[in-house]
């Protein structure tokens, strides 16, 4: 058997180490599915601490290594930031605090900063990467190499670790070296093409929507790379990156192109293939409306529209007439709408059978009766006191989810210094992680005053 757990510790036959597994309440629940396995993060910005996260939550140990000199570029990116409470270390009071920006894409981490230019720094990750299962770095392709931190590099230090290279364009092609940004990824893989309305310029998604996607692919492969060690005894290599990552979220888009050369054009919020399905203005706010079908179409002549006889009507009566008419019933609907209040209509369609959704702003997000009774947010008790976004998977052995929601609290909640760490209470971290690689504590204090942590 590979792993051995009592979820007090882990002991991992493949490198023969024991390591302390994460404290978490698993009442009614399941204990956390990664709970002692380390995750090596050598990645910045979005997309790659996205998919760190994302393993954070599920339990596992994910260490992130930072610039030495101002960390994760994020840090600084505000307005806004999280307020500093008095208290913070000294060595941090010439710091910024962390930026929402930061603090979003990074809870339940621990971190340190390495220069592993230097060969001790490299030292150190070189520990790090003998004692870790997963390897995650978003560095552009074959700069670790040149730094001896290279999957040929690591897979002789930990020959199970799964390597996980995050990348602009990926690891072959004629882009290979070039840096990867969400914003133009959108622009050459198709997406702003697709995004704004017909008659205008196109638009970027209002958040880095290919970043992210990216993070969740990785984090997949990354779940199925564990699954596969356990069974061949082998590390990966996964080739992960942002312009295939985006191509194949074009979907449906996509399979129209490839299937009958049916060139994309922009829709704004409505959908190239079903109408009525977009926003529509009401007197004093927006309303989605989508009708997918003729039952629903139906429904919605007579319920909203008060014509019945539309849905007989040769240019409404099915999906492709529809379609075909679209500007025609799209001024239509957007007339009747407009009579009324945003409150009225979603009265009035409330339980009709019809799909639809006022257009929130972000506080009206936050205040929706289902995200407070999700428990969408939870509150971080550290260096300072914020809300972040809970993680949104429910996970239990018993058809509740309550336990599994619980340890993710426990652990936001106990991963409060760690997840603000390198500026307030950096060195707290730094001791820890530098004691558990085998150093003593006159060693750290050499290193750190030598700058290479």
């Amino acid at each position: 058997m590979l792993l051995v757990r009592n979820f007090t510790g882990l002991v991992l036959s493949n490198c023969h180490r024991a390591v302390t597994a994460r404290r978490f309440s698993v009442s009614g629940g399941i204990p956390p599915p990664l709970n002692g396995v380390r995750v090596l993060d050598l990645t910045r910005v979005l997309a790659g601490p996205t998919c760190s996260m994302l393993l954070a939550d599920l339990g596992a140990d994910v260490i992130k290594i930072e610039e030495i000199s101002r960390g994760d570029d994020t840090r600084s990116w505000s307005p806004p930031s999280a307020p500093v409470i008095e208290g913070a270390p000294e060595e941090a009071a010439h710091l910024p605090p962390e930026s929402a920006y930061f603090l979003a894409v990074n809870r339940n981490k621990r971190s340190i900063t390495v220069d592993f230019k230097q060969p001790e720094g490299l030292e150190i990750l070189h520990r790090l990467v003998k004692s870790s299962e997963v390897l995650v770095e978003n560095f552009v392709s074959g700069k670790l190499d040149s730094l001896g931190l290279g999957w040929e590099d690591c897979k002789k230090i930990n020959p199970r670790l799964v390597y996980a290279s995050i990348t602009g364009y990926g690891q072959s092609g004629p882009y290979r070296e070039a840096a990867g940004y969400d914003v133009i990824i959108e622009a050459e893989a198709g997406l702003m093409h697709i995004t704004g309305e017909a008659d205008r310029a196109p638009s970027k998604v209002g958040v880095a929507v290919t970043d992210i996607m990216t993070g969740l692919y990785a984090h997949g492969a990354i779940m199925a790379g564990l699954c596969s060690v356990n069974q061949t005894g082998k590390g990966v290599w996964i080739d992960c990156n942002l312009f295939e990552t985006q191509i194949a979220g074009l979907a449906n888009i996509a399979s129209n192109y490839l299937i009958a050369g049916q060139e994309a054009s922009r829709h704004g919020t409505g959908h190239p293939s079903i109408v009525p399905y977009q926003v529509f203005p009401c007197k004093d706010g927006f309303l989605m409306i989508g009708a997918g079908n003729d039952k629903q179409f139906r429904l919605l002549t007579a319920t909203i529209l008060q014509k019945p006889e539309f849905a007989d009507d040769a240019r409404f009566s099915t999906n492709t007439a529809r379609v075909a008419n679209r500007e025609a019933l799209v001024d239509i609907i957007s007339q009747a709408l407009k009579q009324h209040n945003r409150d009225y209509w979603i009265e009035r369609l409330t339980g009709v059978g019809i799909p639809f959704g006022p257009i929130n702003n972000i506080g009206q997000t936050f205040a929706h009766p289902q995200a407070m009774a999700r428990g969408s947010t939870v509150e971080i008790d550290g260096w300072t006191t914020f809300l972040r976004i809970a993680s949104p998977r429910r996970q239990s052995s018993n058809g509740r989810a309550t336990g599994y929601l619980q340890w993710q609290k426990d652990a936001s909640k106990t991963a409060a210094a760690l997840v603000i760490t390198t500026y307030h209470g950096a060195s707290v971290v730094r001791l820890q992680i530098l004691q558990e690689l085998g150093y003593s504590v006159n060693e750290i204090a050499r290193l750190r005053a030598s700058k290479v942590v």
